[in-house]
């Protein structure tokens, strides 16, 4: 041990600061979710606010209106996100790798990376001029003598418009993922295949997909533990134009009822048990990918 650790030492010191960063910012905060089982009161602090034990636990039980349909809206959009959202960085991914100019390639990168970086709150406002009752569609839709189309303020469409937004900004930041994966696999793999007559269909099957097979499963282990959070930041700045029967998600259930309605406790124990959902279903979902010959994110 203490020559792994002589051996090691310089890389120990460059991990250290990373480490001593998760602890702070990621895992002491952890303690914070004692508020979970306290009729919490600012002014009285964490130590001195009174134990109320498993009562702040009731709404989940209790059939809480606003509760359960925050829940069935996180549910939904996750269904759909990962349904319409997750797929579309693998068909970019072999596209992008079919392409047989790499200058083309870099260029196609590039225009799709870039979305990434920008902040949901410019992205919202570049789907607002687009798609605004004052936006580019709907102008061009009364300079042609049509009737416009009510988009960001229709309740029946956010789901998706919410759904579409997240594809524009992470589609093509996903694909670096599986572009590094399809680096990986073997070309003589193709070149077997060509010669035992296989189509580009069957190589895509038979040999891109399996070699995909790993990173996929991974991606979608993590996604479950995010399962139960859907983008708040984006939600939130969208809320008012179509209320909150259709638009609000646990997060934004936290942040109303927490935050703004002053229910510290309700809102940390909600918190928790979407924390402790999103554990469980990492840890199922990695012991099924064991099950079917897959790493997952570890293997004991």
């Amino acid at each position: 041990m203490k020559q792994r650790l002589r051996r090691d030492k310089i890389f120990i010191l460059v991990a250290l600061p990373g480490v001593l960063a998760l602890l702070v910012f990621h895992y002491v905060p952890l303690l914070g979710n004692v508020i979970a089982f306290k009729d919490y009161q600012p002014y009285l602090g964490i130590a001195d606010s009174p134990w109320v034990g498993f009562d702040n636990f009731g709404v989940l039980l209790g059939g809480d209106a606003a509760f359960l349909r925050a829940l069935g809206n996180t549910l939904v959009i996750t269904l759909l996100q990962v349904i319409v959202v997750f797929p579309i960085p693998i068909g970019l991914a072999l596209l992008l790798d079919s392409l047989l100019s790499e200058r083309v390639k870099q260029v196609v990168q590039s225009v799709l990376y870039l979305p990434h970086f920008l902040s949901w709150v410019i992205v919202v406002a570049v789907f607002q001029q687009m798609l605004g009752d004052s936006g580019l569609l709907n102008n061009s839709l009364r300079s042609a003598g049509l009737s416009p189309v009510d988009i960001i303020g229709n309740p029946d469409v956010f789901k998706l418009l919410i759904t579409s937004q997240v594809l524009w900004k992470d589609a093509g930041w996903a694909t670096i993922l599986f572009l590094a994966a399809l680096s990986r696999i073997d070309t003589t793999l193709y070149e077997a295949s060509a010669i035992d007559g296989a189509s580009r269909a069957r190589q895509l099957w038979h040999v891109t997909l399996p070699g995909l097979r790993g990173i996929i499963v991974l991606l979608l282990i993590l996604r479950l533990g995010d399962a139960l959070t859907v983008g708040f930041e984006q939600i939130i700045l969208q809320q008012a134009a179509v209320g909150s029967d259709v638009s609000e998600v646990l997060d934004t259930y936290v942040y109303n009822n927490g935050i703004l309605a002053g229910s510290w406790g309700i809102s940390a124990a909600v918190g928790l048990v979407k924390g402790i959902v999103g554990v469980v279903l990492v840890l199922g979902a990695n012991k099924l990918a064991h099950k079917f010959g897959e790493q997952g994110i570890y293997h004991r």
